[in-house]
């Protein structure tokens, strides 16, 4: 089965996507379109770094919206624009994944969909169906 959502936890699409699609059978698989650093209410921070935390948090709620957690995170691609303190991303990217290493790709691209964004993060996560 496939079920295509929209949180109400996490802002409306910025775009013709979804932010999740839910598929189930003996796994139950979600895939997240890309999410950015925007909170519900449209507000997009300047600041890199708050953008990083925002799209991490809508990853959170995307997840627990289809009773999932972090620890089902397979595959995460994070897009980033311009400087991020290193430091400080690690910082940020430790404490949300704590103990669980799921598939990670992190690149530096020219620009994302709108000039205001600096972070987009795909995400893709399993749960076995018991």
């Amino acid at each position: 089965m496939r079920i295509s959502r929209n949180p109400q936890e996490v802002h409306l699409p910025v775009a013709p996507y979804v932010h999740q699609i839910e598929i189930t059978g003996p796994h139950k698989w979600l895939t997240l379109s890309g999410q950015i650093g925007m909170t519900v209410d449209g507000t997009v921070p300047e600041e890199p770094i708050a953008q990083l935390k925002i799209a991490l948090d809508n990853i959170q709620k995307n997840l627990e919206r289809a009773s999932m957690t972090i620890e089902d995170l397979t595959k995460v691609v994070f897009y980033l624009v311009g400087d991020f303190d290193a430091t400080e991303r690690k910082k940020v990217m430790n404490d949300f994944f704590g103990d669980h290493f799921p598939c990670m790709t992190l690149l530096y691209v020219v620009a994302l969909a709108a000039p205001t964004l600096k972070v987009e993060i795909d995400a893709w996560a399993c749960q076995e169906i018991i």
